[in-house]
């Protein structure tokens, strides 16, 4: 038995929580496209993601980070890595919840920070004190990945394969998004 994507599963939650590793495997194991907004974005703009920022701001990034969004969600279903910051708009979440399914990839402080504490890629921890700054991130977020539709903890020990798994078995209890065909 094989199952059918319906709708876009879109990935969600803090840089590090692996939603571009995780969301590759898923979309191999579920045969269809992988997308991440991040990457969308740079494509469209010939510029980095920390060069946008510095260039044009934060507020210009994230104009055009919902544009992306909306375009993504409503092609072909996919799996769509975004940023961690795009589901903080309300926007971006109604969105998300008009078209596809969101999925919080919810990662722990300290699996966060072993995983992007020696990252250069990432502008808002370009700061004195990057730990600080992405507890302080952290906090602000979660209440916000919260609002998710499903969401699948990460774990030290998982690996991207038993991670994509953990999150087919969630979508499972959803007949609105998984066919079985």
């Amino acid at each position: 038995m094989t199952e059918r994507l319906k709708k876009t599963v879109v990935l969600v939650g803090m840089m590090g929580a692996g939603k571009t590793a995780v969301g590759t495997a898923l979309a191999r194991t579920l045969g269809v496209p992988f997308r991440d907004s991040d990457e969308e974005i740079v494509k469209a703009a010939q510029r980095s993601i920390a060069e946008i920022f510095e260039r044009d701001g934060e507020p210009f990034f994230r104009a055009r980070e919902t544009e992306v969004l909306s375009r993504l969600v409503k092609g072909e279903p996919c799996v769509l890595s975004t940023g961690g910051g795009a589901f903080l708009s309300e926007v971006n979440r109604a969105t998300i919840a008009g078209q596809g399914i969101s999925v919080w990839l919810r990662a722990d402080l300290e699996l966060l920070w072993h995983r992007v504490r020696h990252k250069t890629t990432r502008p808002l921890l370009r700061t004195e004190n990057p730990r600080e700054t992405l507890r302080l991130l952290y906090e602000a977020r979660v209440p916000h990945y919260a609002k998710a539709d499903l969401t699948v903890d990460a774990a030290p020990d998982l690996s991207v394969e038993q991670m994509a798994l953990r999150v087919i078995e969630a979508l499972r209890g959803r007949d609105d998004v998984l066919e079985r065909i």
